[in-house]
């Protein structure tokens, strides 16, 4: 908690959706978060389709499905497995190797 008053992102539970656009926004400027963020609506739809709470991670390919979900974080996190997954991912946008036979 001490650390999130140093860090300015202190605040109460949002009551509405402009609510917790403002604590995100807040939070993303204050931490100086530089990646895209995604943002839940106060009925929580999102979290509980994906589990997300209390943190997790997630990987979503090209066509939108999850391919790498992690166990509850932070202890949850699991950073060779993600990377894993991700190596597995990148991997299949490549075409395959082509064999060369040897010459007779």
């Amino acid at each position: 908690m001490n650390a999130n008053v140093k860090d300015g992102v202190l605040f109460s539970a949002a009551k509405s959706d402009a609510d917790r656009n403002n604590t995100a926004s807040a939070c993303i400027r204050n931490l100086g978060i530089h990646i895209p963020a995604l943002l839940d609506g106060i009925d929580n739809k999102t979290e509980a389709a994906y589990t997300g709470w209390p943190d997790r991670l997630y990987l979503i390919d090209t066509n939108g499905r999850v391919v790498y979900k992690s166990a509850a974080g932070p202890f949850g996190f699991a950073p060779r497995a993600l990377e894993k997954s991700l190596i597995a991912l990148l991997n299949m946008d490549k075409p395959a190797a082509s064999v060369q036979q040897p010459s007779r």
